[in-house]
């Protein structure tokens, strides 16, 4: 299958990134979600992970009355569960690998607590064959070493010079904690080039300090 299915689950996480080809690990722990893994492992296995929209970082008070089902950004991306590993406790540990990136069409009713949607792939055609995109990852890896200078990032780097370009840019940008917004353009790049120079841009700018985790959280969920 080169795209998910029209109807799909729904992952609201706020500063967490999927791309096309990429793999997530999350910790599945709330009631709500474990029903959402358990459906999709008895079904096509696919989940969308998509970001909430959430107010800006200076505006404290339309952070506290955030609601419990926020507004979604309208763009996405679909993964395909690879490992699951349900847990004594209830909780699944998940890998989901990116399969492409998705438009909502509509929201629907909730299904045993959780969010679905209705989508569209038809704006990404591309996204299955990204990784297979060829950019050359010095200038990425030039760049990296610059931004992580002084700062309390820890890289392999010989690690992520062995990666194909694509990866290490898909990599970087799910990994570096951005705020929301611009994780979403990273999401909404219309390719892989795209992104390079958006990322690029980004880590020249350097990233101001979050104060708190409204505004990132890991792809690990604890």
């Amino acid at each position: 299958m080169t795209e998910g299915p029209r109807i799909i689950p729904v992952f609201p996480l706020t500063g967490s990134l999927l791309l096309p080809g990429n793999l997530l690990p999350l910790n599945i722990f709330e009631p709500r979600y474990r029903a959402m893994v358990a459906d999709a492992m008895e079904g096509g296995r696919h989940i969308g992970m998509i970001q909430p929209i959430v107010p800006r970082q200076d505006n404290w008070v339309a952070a506290a009355q955030l609601p419990d089902e926020p507004d979604l950004y309208p763009i996405g991306c679909a993964g395909r569960i690879e490992r699951c590993e349900p847990q004594s406790d209830g909780r699944y540990l998940i890998v989901l690998r990116g399969v492409c990136r998705f438009h909502i069409v509509k929201e629907l009713p909730q299904h045993r607590g959780y969010r679905r949607v209705e989508v569209d792939y038809s704006e990404f055609p591309a996204d299955p064959a990204e990784l297979s995109h060829q950019i050359p990852p010095l200038r990425m890896l030039r760049a990296l070493r610059s931004f992580t200078e002084g700062k309390d990032f820890e890289f392999d780097f010989d690690l992520l010079e062995s990666l194909p370009g694509v990866s290490l840019i898909n990599g970087l940008a799910a990994a570096l904690p951005f705020p929301p917004a611009e994780k979403q353009a990273l999401l909404e790049a219309a390719s892989p080039m795209e992104r390079e120079e958006l990322l690029l841009t980004l880590m020249g700018m350097g990233i101001e300090p979050l104060s708190t985790d409204e505004y990132y959280s890991p792809p690990i969920v604890n």
